[in-house]
């Protein structure tokens, strides 16, 4: 019998599985798809990996290349520059052959008028007397001694200077001995047949304002030679 307490348990139903939802679908496609994506991604990259290992040694070849360009750029470029040097200096030499060969002409020409046939007889003789600026109010002086009377005959003698000029507002000469600084000072030896430079240097003192210099030649046979210049016109005279 049946007890009229209990109540009967509820009989299990079983049901068919669902039919899946169309939009998963297309969810499993889209993985499916990512997936060959990756897998193709991951082929490509190991193809470009594997050809970058097979083009290093061209790329070696080409750096080798380029870096013997470039030293060869810098070996024609020194060259260039050495080239430049050269040719500068070589310009430079010929410009002092030039002066060398202007100069050689002008004591050739300066010689003639003594020694040539045509040259006029002239006794000893101050041709040219110039001065340099020296430190300390010092001048170097040049004077150029000529003679052609006695062709052959040598002319000797001693040379001096003299100054004449102001000071502190008044007129003084200052002989050989003050422009030398040396009490008795000798004269400038000189002896020549035809011409010759003798040069030396002189001090003027502090304030001094030269006016005009003086050569005094005096001749071991003969009477002495005087010639007076104006001072600005032996300054700016060129040294011989």
């Amino acid at each position: 019998m049946t007890d009229p307490d209990q109540t009967p348990a509820p009989a299990t139903t079983q049901h068919a599985p669902a039919p899946p939802v169309p939009g998963h679908r297309w969810l499993y496609l889209a993985l499916v798809v990512f997936a060959a994506s990756l897998a193709f991604g991951a082929w490509g990259a190991w193809q470009v990996l594997a050809g970058g290992g097979e083009a290093r040694p061209g790329q070696a070849a080409q750096q080798a290349s380029l870096e013997a360009l470039e030293q060869r750029v810098a070996t024609l470029t020194r060259s260039d520059q050495i080239s430049r040097d050269a040719n500068r200096d070589l310009q430079g030499t010929l410009a002092e052959r030039d002066e060398e060969i202007s100069a050689l002409r002008a004591d050739v020409a300066f010689y003639e008028r003594f020694v040539g046939a045509t040259a006029q007889r002239r006794g000893l003789a101050v041709h040219e007397l110039s001065l340099r600026p020296q430190a300390d109010h010092a001048w170097h002086y040049t004077v150029t001694l000529t003679q052609n009377l006695n062709r052959g005959a040598v002319s000797s003698g001693r040379l001096t200077l003299s100054v004449e000029g102001t000071e502190d507002g008044k007129l003084r000469r200052l002989a050989w001995a003050d422009l030398r600084q040396q009490p008795g000072a000798p004269g400038v030896d000189y002896s020549f047949k035809y011409f010759q430079q003798v040069e030396g240097d002189i001090l003027l003192p502090p304030g001094f304002q030269p006016l005009r210099i003086s050569v005094r030649l005096a001749p071991a046979g003969g009477a002495p030679v005087e010639h007076a210049v104006p001072w600005n016109e032996a300054a700016r005279a060129p040294a011989g």
